[in-house]
């Protein structure tokens, strides 16, 4: 908020309550951005559950192509980012928290989305094979802090949840939801930190193995866009004196 700014709403507070609706609106919107794809995917699974397998398409990657398993590891990555996020955003007041949990939040949910319709173009599933674990793709280079087998798109697995390199695990989700103010924000910072690790080590393994041209642009940027956010997420904890976990 700048110095004008402050004035403008100490003079009179219903330039304040205009900011403040303002901002609800634009997270409003993310939400319902965020939800439609999210809902979408879930929608997609579910269709080909009920109808088997789209036929694939010509000169399409292969099932166990690194291409492939790129856009069903990151899908669901993705979708814990944008779980994070709205979890925080009802945790806290700071505007520069919030404004960066919209950003990934709108940012990710976009991406995922078009993962998902990618494999959709290809005529791929969206699940993994039940003896292809999560980051199989990745050769030696990959793995989470499990190797179970098949996974789902909308995140569903066993265990504490942790499927990839990371991914929170539903203990840390659940305990984000009930901190608040400075702690929640600390405490998401330094999730969303391990977060953008995992998905950075992925994106940079998609941009090298992947063979589909559009696919390692977005892996790229991916890679370019997470790592700038890893350097603004450090400079937060900084300022409410901590630091990322070890």
């Amino acid at each position: 908020m700048t110095d004008t700014a402050d004035a403008a709403e100490a003079a009179d507070p219903a330039v304040g309550a205009e900011r403040r609706k303002t901002a609800r609106v634009r997270w409003a919107a993310g939400a319902a951005v965020a939800l439609a794809l999210l809902f979408a995917g879930a929608a997609a699974v579910a269709s080909a559950h009920e109808d088997g397998p789209a036929p694939r398409a010509a000169g399409a990657p292969a099932p166990d192509s690194a291409d492939a398993g790129f856009a069903r590891d990151m899908a669901v990555h993705h979708q814990q980012a944008v779980e994070m996020s709205f979890i925080v955003r009802d945790r806290t007041k700071d505007e520069d928290v919030r404004r960066l949990a919209y950003d990934i939040a709108n940012t990710q949910a976009n991406q995922r989305g078009m993962l998902l319709g990618w494999l959709d173009l290809w005529g791929l599933p969206k699940i993994a094979g039940g003896d292809e674990p999560p980051m199989a793709w990745m050769g030696g280079s990959g793995g989470g802090r499990h190797a179970h087998g098949g996974h789902h798109p909308d995140g569903d697995g066993d265990g504490d949840g942790v499927l990839m390199a990371g991914m929170a695990s539903r203990a840390e989700l659940e305990r984000l939801a009930r901190l608040d103010g400075e702690e929640a924000e600390v405490f998401y910072l330094q999730l969303m930190t391990d977060h953008h690790k995992g998905g950075v080590a992925m994106a940079e393994a998609c941009a090298s193995r992947c063979t589909v041209p559009v696919e390692q642009r977005l892996a790229r940027g991916m890679v370019e866009g997470q790592q700038s956010e890893l350097g603004l997420m450090r400079d937060m904890l900084t300022e409410r004196k901590a630091r990322p976990r070890s």
